[in-house]
């Protein structure tokens, strides 16, 4: 892990809150849903999850008072691997994501998007390429199956997620806490802080000291948003798709 965080622009340190336990770490971390920010994001994958199977992300997100997002993302990569031009510009960060049992290095290549035109390719009225930028479709025609386009992707989701941003006196760092609400009623709590590949170490041993202090369960099982959004909607696509 350190030799691909030595590579990478930072670190991002994650835990999955065990579902019997959001309401007592909501609690205890002194956490307001009032002051989160309301998110609506959008996965595009096939019923198959052709993309995911290659390690490619295709996403758009819908965000409260502020402009949207595309994003394109490739995982798992060598940041050494990617093209200099690429490795360069300033809408790609490649970082690595660190939660108790394992890690994964990313690269993500991000765009702006207003909230209406994400509505409108939800809805059909948009084409799904019209949302990703140029450099974000050479990006995906180079990594994505031969002859999958974006235009033939399907729409998985919308999922809920509440969003807020918070610095605990006792951690003195800015963390992160995602909540995602999946129409079968689950939800996954994710909180997370972001650091240098040379702090990596020394950060996550303080907050796993404060989320201890806390009571937050850190032996739960571990997992992803994106995977466990994937997962529910493309078995919704395979079923509808079943005569």
């Amino acid at each position: 892990m350190l030799e691909l965080a030595r590579k990478s622009d930072s670190v991002e340190l994650k835990l999955t809150v065990p579902a019997t336990d959001h309401r007592a770490a909501i609690a205890e971390l002194g956490l307001d849903p009032l002051e989160a920010q309301i998110r609506q994001v959008f996965f595009f994958d096939t019923p198959d999850l052709d993309l995911n199977a290659v390690g490619v992300v295709a996403r758009a997100r819908r965000i409260q008072g502020r402009a949207g997002d595309t994003v394109v993302k490739l995982r798992p990569i060598d940041p050494e691997g990617l093209p200099a031009e690429l490795r360069h510009s300033p809408n790609v960060v490649v970082e690595v994501d660190a939660m108790p049992g394992g890690f994964v290095c990313s690269a993500t290549l991000k765009a702006k998007a207003d909230a209406p035109s994400v509505r409108d390719a939800a809805l059909g009225k948009r084409a799904i390429k019209k949302l990703f930028a140029k450099e974000q479709r050479t990006f995906f025609a180079a990594h994505a199956p031969e002859g999958l386009s974006l235009d033939d992707l399907s729409i998985l989701g919308p999922i809920f997620v509440l969003k807020l941003n918070f610095r605990p006196k006792e951690f003195e760092r800015r963390m992160v806490a995602e909540l995602w609400f999946y129409p079968d009623g689950s939800r996954i709590l994710e909180l997370s802080t972001k650091c240098t590949a040379g702090d990596a170490f020394q950060v996550a041993a303080e907050a796993r000291s404060f989320l201890t202090s806390k009571g937050v369960n850190l032996n739960g099982r571990q997992e992803t948003k994106t995977k466990a959004a994937l997962t529910f909607f493309s078995k919704q696509l395979r079923a509808a798709a079943t005569p």
